[in-house]
C-alpha cells in the first residue's frame, strides 16, 4: 500500500482544520503545524503488531514536534508504558529526533490534524476516516488495535466497516475482529484523565498486559 493512501502531509480536505493550522503556523512558526504522520513499525509485514489509535495531535505536543504523543503530557504515560512492555527502546519522547524507536508497534490518530480546543467535529472525523480505514486494512493478521478513548474507538469501528452499537467502548474491553485481530479499549492518557485518576498507571498497564498476551500467545511465538 502506498504511503499516500494512509497519510497526506498536504491534506486540506477539512477547511476548518486547514484554516486553523494556517493560523497556528503564524503564531508558532517553529511548530510542525501540519497533518501528523503515523509513527513506528511500517505496514506490509506479516508479523502481528500493536496499532495504537489516538484522537488527534495536541497543540504543544504532536502539532509542535510532528510525531504522535511527543512533547506533551499525554505522551508521558504512553511512552513509559510502551518501554516497560518492550514496545520501544526508551521511555521518553521529547522531539522527533530524540532517538526513540518503536518495536512491533505503530501509533496513529483518528484525526491527523490539530483541531481547535482539541475537539474535531463529526465531519472531520469522517473525512479523515478514509486514511484510517486504509491503514487498518494493511494491519497484519493477528494484530492488536488499541483505541485510546471513545472517539478513537468509534473511528476504528467505522474504519473496519462495522456497527458502533455492536462494539461497546469500555476501559480494557476486548473485542474480537476478523483475521484473528482484536480491538482493545482504554481511557485516553490525557492530562485530565491521569490527574483526576480516571486513568491510573495500573489501569493503563492492565491494557498493555492484555495486548502483550494477545500478541505473544502460544500460537504466535
Amino acid at each position: 500500500m502506498e504511503q499516500s493512501e494512509i497519510f497526506d502531509l498536504n491534506c486540506t480536505r477539512c477547511p476548518r482544520l486547514s484554516d486553523f493550522l494556517r493560523d497556528v503556523r503564524k503564531q508558532y512558526p517553529d511548530y510542525h503545524a501540519r497533518p501528523v504522520a503515523p509513527f513506528g513499525t511500517a505496514l506490509g509485514g506479516r508479523k502481528p503488531l500493536l496499532l495504537i489509535v489516538g484522537l488527534a495531535p495536541g497543540m504543544h505536543g504532536a502539532n509542535a514536534t510532528g510525531r504522535p504523543f511527543t512533547g506533551d503530557h499525554a505522551g508521558i504515560l504512553l511512552y513509559e508504558t510502551l518501554y516497560k512492555f518492550g514496545f520501544s527502546n526508551q521511555a521518553n519522547a521529547t522531539s522527533s529526533d530524540d532517538g526513540l524507536k518503536l518495536k512491533n508497534c505503530r501509533i496513529t490518530n483518528a484525526v491527523k490534524c490539530l483541531p481547535p480546543q482539541n475537539k474535531p467535529v463529526g465531519k472531520e472525523i469522517t473525512t479523515c476516516n478514509q486514511f484510517l480505514k486504509n491503514e487498518l486494512e494493511a494491519v497484519p493478521h493477528g494484530s492488536v488495535i488499541l483505541a485510546l478513548g471513545t472517539i478513537a474507538h468509534n473511528a476504528v469501528i467505522r474504519g473496519l466497516g462495522l456497527k458502533v452499537k455492536d462494539y461497546k467502548f469500555g476501559h480494557n474491553n476486548k473485542h474480537a475482529l476478523d483475521n484473528d485481530k482484536y480491538l482493545l479499549d482504554s481511557y485516553h492518557c490525557s492530562r485530565y484523565n491521569t490527574q483526576t485518576r480516571r486513568l491510573t498507571i495500573e489501569m493503563f498497564e492492565c491494557v498493555f498486559k492484555q495486548a502483550k498476551d494477545l500478541l505473544t500467545g502460544p500460537d504466535k511465538k
